[in-house]
């Protein structure tokens, strides 16, 4: 006989989308902590992901470089995982040939980290537009409470991550398209 059990934990790939859909609608300053000299052409720029449309199984996340409101990050859970998305647009807001790559989760990770290995349809992009190198990008994301989010890209001979201070919501940026 069972007696004082606690809740069972909650699934963690619930946690983590939770914990970033309480930031719908705010925005947050971020910077390059990676030192590849590949982004060698965006350290120091400013950086600002935008929390901005939610639902209980999409977040559409903008991340502005500069004046470069090109990027959004696109997360959609659903079938017990987690897809990345890359949507990347023109100023005209007419989709770029790479476009809609990413990956879903295949563990169900943390509350604070999940990670997406890339997908086939990505693979076959990025064969197609001669980038073989990005057929074995693992991209993760991390949620620390209120304190940080962060973005990352990781394969062979290259790492990017970007982190944004949670503590402080910045001025919304206006919509990339």
């Amino acid at each position: 006989l069972l007696t004082n059990c606690a809740e069972a934990p909650a699934d963690p790939q619930e946690a983590f989308f939770d914990a970033l859909s309480a930031h719908c609608g705010q925005a947050f300053a971020g910077e390059l902590v990676s030192d590849d000299a590949a982004d060698d052409d965006l350290r120091g720029k400013p950086m600002v992901m935008h929390v901005r449309e939610c639902t209980e199984t999409e977040l559409r996340i903008p991340f502005h470089v500069g004046e470069d409101r090109s990027r959004t990050w696109v997360l959609t859970k659903g079938g017990g995982a987690i897809t990345l998305k890359h949507d990347h647009r023109h100023e005209d807001g007419e989709e770029d040939v790479l476009t809609q790559y990413g990956g879903t989760t295949d563990t169900k990770g943390s509350a604070a980290r999940q990670q997406f290995p890339v997908d086939q349809y990505s693979i076959d992009l990025f064969n197609r537009e001669n980038i073989p190198a990005s057929t074995v990008n693992v991209w993760a994301m991390d949620v620390v409470s209120n304190e940080m989010f962060a973005y990352e890209l990781s394969r062979p001979n290259r790492f990017f991550r970007v982190e944004f201070d949670l503590t402080t919501p910045v001025e919304t940026p206006p919509a990339p398209w």
